[in-house]
């Protein structure tokens, strides 16, 4: 059984994040973005524009996937993650996952309006190692709650 450290520790090595939305016609959107900025508990945060289609379809259908994979030379490893994805526009959020070389993509700031933070709460998962799959709840792993 996996713990939610193990799990953590495992996503924090990657170094993309894969994020699956929902359109209108109810098709999945994937998408390659950075690591979460941030990770507490269940929740997992990064940060994106406002005026982009996949902030938009979690606006209108907050279902929503992550996906975190290390291929190696001889073994490959993947957890996918299923939840619900927010559009946090709150200052105090933006300012805390706000990093000085977002200027570059959102030159007014953590203030600008096109900035945001998407916010995954996890409800499930599963991983795949050494030709094994394996599902879990979230919210039944044991662990730590807490990493940045």
């Amino acid at each position: 059984m996996e713990t939610r450290e193990s799990v953590i520790k495992f996503i924090q090595k990657q170094k993309t994040a894969f994020v699956a939305s929902v359109d209108e016609d109810g098709f999945p959107n994937i998408k390659a973005m950075f690591t979460p900025r941030k990770i507490e508990g269940n929740c997992f945060y990064f940060s994106t524009n406002t005026s982009s289609m996949r902030a938009q379809q979690f606006l209108k259908n907050p279902k929503a996937s992550i996906y975190f994979y290390n291929r190696g030379r001889f073994k490959y490893q993947g957890v996918m993650l299923t939840g619900t994805m927010e559009v946090l526009q709150d200052d105090a959020i933006r300012q805390e996952l706000w990093r000085t070389g977002d200027t570059i993509y959102y030159k007014q700031g953590a203030a600008d309006p096109d900035y945001c933070v998407l916010k995954f709460t996890a409800r499930k998962g599963r991983r795949y190692c050494d030709l094994k799959t394996e599902s879990f709840c979230m919210e039944e792993l044991e662990g730590e709650d807490s990493f940045s």
